[in-house]
């Protein structure tokens, strides 16, 4: 009977405190089981664009490895769309950093600048946004918009893109005509660079004005 009893305190004390604090942990609860779900969806959604923008990329090398100017055309069209539609995928950037390419080697250097801004800005992984600054570095010495050049390559780098990015600011200095900035430059990419870089940034390091 004294168990009994007891039993019954229980439960009256669990009645109690549910009266109490039920709402709030029904509250607690929905908001996770919210959350599990938007996260669910969030993730099936990505995995969806990903899927979508893989078809997209395949169509977008095979187009892009075509002689046919009409592939060309495709290519560029492709490209747009990953861009437009798939821009948080790595397809948008890699197509975004081919086609650059392409512009460039049409001599085309207003489009290979702007693929290299949006990439230098939003491509995913941040490895290929730093390539893309470098690259767009290069595009804007080509044009001789030096100042251009220098602030996309002021920015933080890690220790694998140090090289590079000391590289092509001694290229923007050494285009000025800043022989002791340019000298700077390149002696810190010899430092950073990898091992096959060095022999060419030596070179360039030994045919400024002075050394």
């Amino acid at each position: 009977m004294s168990y009994d009893l007891q039993e019954q305190e229980q439960i009256e004390t669990l009645k109690a405190w549910w009266k109490a604090n039920g709402n709030w942990v029904t509250s607690a609860v929905a908001v996770v089981l919210l959350g599990v779900l938007a996260y669910q969806g969030w993730t099936w959604y990505q995995l969806r664009q990903a899927g979508r923008a893989s078809v997209l990329y395949e169509e977008f090398e095979r187009a892009s490895s075509s002689k046919d100017p009409k592939d060309a055309a495709k290519a560029r069209d492709l490209t747009g769309t990953l861009i437009d539609q798939h821009g948080s995928t790595v397809y948008a950037a890699m197509a975004a950093l081919r086609q650059a390419k392409a512009n460039l080697d049409a001599a085309d250097l207003k489009a290979a600048e702007a693929q290299l801004t949006w990439a230098s800005e939003h491509a995913q992984p941040k490895e290929l946004a730093l390539l893309a600054r470098v690259r767009l570095a290069g595009v804007l010495l080509d044009q001789k918009s030096y100042d251009r050049a220098l602030q996309v390559l002021k920015v933080d780098v890690p220790a694998a893109f140090a090289g590079a990015f000391a590289d092509r600011r001694g290229d923007v200095y050494a285009a000025q005509g800043k022989a002791a900035d340019a000298r700077a430059a390149y002696t810190e990419a010899l430092v950073k660079a990898d091992a096959q870089s060095r022999a060419l940034i030596q070179m360039k390091l030994d045919a400024l004005p002075g050394a």
